[in-house]
């Protein structure tokens, strides 16, 4: 599974992470994929904290004070008297546990992304599957073949992560370092923000062109 990163766990420590964090989440609001307070964005730290975006706060106006360093274990904030961490903080846990070289997650609501995932799901399918596009490449497939879970938007968030977490997993074939949520959004990750965010635009572009040849 190519999305699967073996090596020692990754982190990305140091005080500019929320910076970094506050930079990523305003590019991508600019983009029109974190509109209102939607979207969360987090790096892993060190091998047991993760920095978050906190609930409730405009993407477009993120600062680096409205981000929350969690435990990578339980998802509970460090500190009591700051700001809640993302209510989907459980499935960039889901991530991290699964993949220890993953040093950043990105969820957004991309428009293309989540209306492919959204039909898909309305057809009673589980997964999409992208062939021969060489955008695929970009998610570290080599086969001209990307297949990518359709996880059903429960309203509890960590029946959510369960599912990524069951297919993960399942270590597919074909799979790359992107999820997607029916009628939700996307996610993607990486070894830093910037790859996670290219992984987040690869899928985007091709949920795109999917719906453009099936119209």
């Amino acid at each position: 599974m190519s999305a699967t990163f073996e090596t020692a766990p990754a982190t990305h420590p140091g005080p500019q992470a929320a910076a970094e964090l506050a930079d990523a989440s305003r590019r991508l609001y600019r983009r029109g994929w974190l509109e209102g307070t939607s979207g969360n964005l987090s790096v892993r730290t060190s091998p047991d904290r993760i920095l978050i975006t906190a609930s409730g706060r405009d993407k477009g106006e993120l600062t680096p004070a409205d981000t929350v360093a969690v435990d990578a274990a339980s998802g509970l904030p460090v500190r009591d008297d700051g700001p809640r961490p993302s209510a989907e903080t459980s499935i960039h846990l889901a991530v991290y546990r699964r993949f220890p070289r993953c040093a950043a997650v990105v969820h957004a609501h991309s428009p293309y992304a989540t209306a492919l995932a959204s039909r898909e799901a309305g057809r009673g399918r589980s997964t999409v599957r992208f062939d021969d596009f060489e955008l695929i490449k970009g998610l570290g497939r080599t086969d001209g073949r990307l297949v990518v879970p359709v996880l059903t938007n429960w309203p509890e968030v960590p029946r959510i992560a369960a599912d990524a977490e069951d297919w993960f997993a399942g270590d597919p074939r074909h799979a790359g370092p992107v999820l997607l949520i029916a009628y939700h959004g996307a996610t993607a990750w990486g070894t830093d923000l910037r790859q996670a965010r290219n992984h987040l635009e690869c899928l985007e572009e091709l949920s795109r062109l999917t719906l453009l040849l099936d119209r």
